[in-house]
């Protein structure tokens, strides 16, 4: 068992190594880069954006009705709402929601390469399979840090929604709260984390997907472990980087 998984993690370096060694001509990267820029993050601002409106929402309500001590100022509703979007909810939360989304989009694409030989065409006409597949994914995962943004606004816009509206405090309380000891670092840790969380997004479902093996059956398997062990990872990074950055 040990043995599989540490010939599992030497194979996804050198699918790594693999993928930037023989470059595919620029014009058909920049239109593969272009798909997948549609395919892997338009798509998704959908639901980030509705799921992160909400999940602010929930976590104003969640506050307020914990601070009930007239001795505790309201304008803590904001301070908590924005300290737990942008240490948290915006970097982690919607990374493990793109590794159902994104993640299993990319093991079933490429499985499904696999399982139909194109992968096996690609390389009898010469072209490097792993960057024609995997390189261009990677690149349009770099922009995972403006998804993180845009789930960071929404996130704070639906707190304050759910606040101000909700009767729970005013407005200027909420904004007094949102400014209260902003450490600009705080949120470079979370777009650092959210372009480690895109490398790890982009390649280790494409990990499960090129070297999956068997047929129509074993792609759905292998999109179900590829998200299990993708959200393992983000999570153990989460805490890596945390303890390494903010300890």
């Amino acid at each position: 068992m040990l043995s599989n998984y540490i010939k599992s993690i030497g194979q996804y370096f050198i699918m790594i190594y693999e993928t930037f060694r023989k470059m595919t001509k620029t014009s058909e990267l920049k239109r593969l880069i272009l798909q997948e820029l549609d395919d892997l993050i338009i798509s998704s601002l959908g639901i980030v954006v509705f799921i992160s409106f909400f999940i602010g929402a929930v976590i104003a309500i969640q506050t307020a009705l914990n601070f009930s001590n007239p001795f505790v100022p309201k304008s803590l509703i904001g301070f908590a709402a924005r300290q737990s979007i942008i240490l948290e909810f915006a970097p982690t939360f919607v990374a493990i929601i793109m590794a159902g989304k994104v993640g299993s989009y990319i093991t079933s694409s490429i499985g499904t390469m696999r399982v139909s030989e194109q992968i096996d065409a690609l390389e009898v006409m010469g072209i490097n399979s792993l960057n024609y597949l995997v390189f261009p994914k990677i690149i349009a995962m770099c922009m995972f840090p403006f998804v993180i943004a845009i789930s960071m606004f929404v996130g704070i816009i639906g707190a304050y929604t759910a606040s101000v509206y909700g009767g729970f405090l005013s407005s200027e309380q909420f904004l007094a709260g949102l400014q209260e000891d902003f450490i600009p670092f705080q949120v470079f840790y979370a777009f650092l984390k959210s372009f480690v969380f895109a490398i790890i997004l982009a390649t280790v479902p494409a990990f499960h997907g090129y070297y999956m093996k068997g047929g129509s059956l074993e792609v759905g398997r292998a999109a179900t472990t590829s998200f299990v062990w993708t959200s393992v990872i983000i999570i153990f990074m989460n805490y890596f980087i945390t303890q390494l950055l903010l300890s």
